[in-house]
Order: structure tokens, then C-alpha cells, then sequence
């Protein structure tokens, strides 16, 4: 090692960031590696997702891994995910009042569903709603939901964490899940996350 290389990264951080890109992914969804933010723990990688159905983008997402071998506040352990997905949705869908408490069901079932231990989950979910005015008069109104959720993994092993995500992603576009008996396709590109 030379004066100024930094320190290479933990184990558990390495253990944890092979297990953040999925052997498999379901045909619909398009992974890609997406830079880290650097500022938020000493070490992080992340994944961007699409969903698509025919040429169609349905949802976009990305999902961020944290660790700081100390814990910060809030969290349960040295590991956090944070998960971010956008999808369109019809008008009278994100009208619907229960649409937060059920959005917010997608992830926490599909989490349990992969068996995905977690601890500490918290987020958000919002619905916008997108109007054009003057030379955008002629624009559609859109409307989108917004999920944006953290929650800290129990163990190293984060592809059961991953598959809950793109499962998410997926129930947010309109997809439905995958049956048990069903295996998925392997993903479109194979390039690792960058250690940031």
C-alpha cells in the first residue's frame, strides 16, 4: 500500500455488496449499476432498476446499501437500505385514500414473502400530480407514486432484500408478482456495483 491509497473496504461490506446484483431478475426489469452518495456512511454501493413492459417504461427505482461499521442512529446494526421507486398510475388509483397504507404493504409483504429480515423500516409514499400550462397546455395530466422507504437488513445477505425491491417495483407498475413455482430470467447486463 502507498501513502494515500485508501484502506480497502470491510468484509461484511464486500460480502454484502456481491449480494446487492441478483443471479436472477424477473424479464420486465432492467438493472444497471447507478453511483453511490458518499456521504451518507463510510461505504456504499447501489443498483438503478427500470420496468418495462413491451417498450414501455413502467417504474424506475434504485436501491441503496449503507454500511458503517459503528451504527448510526436509527438504524438497527452497521447495514441500511434505502430504496427509492417512481411509477405512473392511473388518476382514480392515486385519488384512492388507501393508497399509501397499501403501497407501503407492497414493500413490508414482500419482504416477509422473500424472508428478508429487517428491522427499523420507515418511509414515505406520495402521489403527484403533473399539469401542463401555456405552450404545455396541450400535455396529458400525469400522476405518479412516489415510495421512498430505509429499513436495516439483519444479515449480509441482501438478495432476499433485492428481490423484495424489484418485486415492489413491479406491484408498483401494474405487474403482478411471480408465482412460487415460476423462475425468473437472468438479468440483461452483468456488470457488478462499483464500491464507492
Amino acid at each position: 500500500m502507498t501513502f494515500g491509497d485508501p484502506p480497502a473496504p470491510p468484509a461484511a461490506f464486500r460480502r454484502a455488496l456481491e449480494t446487492l446484483r441478483p443471479a436472477e431478475v424477473r424479464p420486465e426489469i432492467e438493472l444497471e449499476d447507478i453511483p453511490a452518495p458518499q456521504r451518507l456512511a463510510p461505504y456504499s454501493g447501489a443498483v438503478g432498476a427500470s420496468v418495462y413492459r413491451d417498450d414501455d417504461e413502467l417504474a424506475v427505482g434504485r436501491l441503496i446499501m449503507l454500511f458503517d461499521p459503528d451504527g448510526q442512529r436509527g438504524w438497527e446494526g452497521p447495514f441500511r437500505l434505502v430504496a427509492y421507486v417512481r411509477a405512473d398510475m392511473e388518476p382514480e388509483i392515486t385519488s384512492d385514500p388507501l393508497l399509501g397504507p397499501v403501497a407501503w404493504s407492497w414493500l413490508t409483504e414482500a419482504l416477509e414473502a422473500h424472508g428478508a429480515a429487517f428491522a427499523a423500516a420507515g418511509g414515505t409514499v406520495t402521489r403527484a400530480v403533473s399539469e401542463g400550462f401555456g405552450n404545455k397546455d396541450n400535455d396529458p395530466v400525469t400522476t405518479e407514486l412516489e415510495l421512498r422507504a430505509s429499513w436495516s437488513p439483519l444479515d449480509e445477505d441482501l438478495s432476499a432484500h433485492v428481490a423484495a425491491w424489484c418485486d415492489l417495483m413491479c406491484l408498483a407498475a401494474g405487474i403482478p408478482p411471480l408465482p412460487p413455482d415460476v423462475a425468473a430470467l437472468k438479468p440483461r447486463r452483468t456488470d457488478h456495483p462499483k464500491v464507492l
